[in-house]
């Protein structure tokens, strides 16, 4: 999650400062960690420790630096930008139930691969960028109030895991893919899916002209 937020923001990882109640069992948790930080060559800085008996609590922040200025953030979306997503969404949703397999569906909801170097390359062409980690429809509407401007959304055009559960796919969240916008005619670095419009209407998201007031409803919210 740390990791996909700093590739929100087109960031190289620099490091991670944890804290963690540790326990008699938390190997695969230290193994886990040494394991992703190896893959991304993120250093782990320091942080706190200290033993405790019950619920394990962890916390983590991630530093980077930014490698375009400015960096994305979510209030740039222009009126007649196009809406882009990276990947496919839902996936993690059905690995909810699809546990231990080893399975696509299972890997994306137990290992969540952050999209630090595709959001690297497409930081220097995008108006606004976030991650996808609420729900798609969520972060739209999240976005689109951020710049001021309406996001109208073409469902058939959102790339899902499961057709028949499309609705959900678009609202579960745990993806961390990148939702951005763009000028229509960008060369753009990173396959995406272009799933809807920028207006200049009132801020807000419409889904195949459904107008949708407030955020009720469109995803995880915490």
């Amino acid at each position: 999650m740390n990791l996909s937020d700093l590739a929100a923001k087109g960031a190289r990882p620099l490091g991670v400062l944890v804290s963690h109640m540790l326990g008699d069992s938390d190997v695969r948790f230290i193994e886990g960690l040494r394991e992703i930080l190896g893959e991304y060559d993120v250093a782990l800085l320091g942080g706190d420790t200290v033993r405790a008996e019950g619920r394990r609590v962890w916390g983590c922040t991630a530093v980077g630096k930014a490698t375009h200025t400015p960096a994305p953030d979510r209030r740039g979306a222009r009126a007649g930008d196009a809406v882009f997503v990276t990947g496919t969404l839902g996936y993690a949703m059905l690995g909810l139930g699809d546990r231990a397999s080893g399975s696509r569906a299972d890997l994306a909801y137990r290992r969540p691969r952050p999209l630090v170097a595709e959001g690297i390359a497409l930081a220097p062409h995008v108006t606004a960028m976030m991650d996808v980690s609420d729900g798609l429809l969520l972060d739209a509407w999240r976005l689109a109030h951020a710049s001021g401007v309406e996001l109208a959304l073409d469902s058939t055009q959102v790339p899902v895991a499961d057709p028949q559960k499309a609705g959900e796919c678009m609202r579960w969240g745990d993806d961390y893919q990148l939702l951005f916008t763009a000028p229509a005619d960008a060369a753009l670095p990173v396959a995406a899916a272009r799933v809807g419009t920028v207006t200049g209407g009132p801020s807000g998201l419409s889904l195949d002209g459904k107008i949708f007031p407030d955020a009720e409803g469109l995803g995880y919210r915490h």
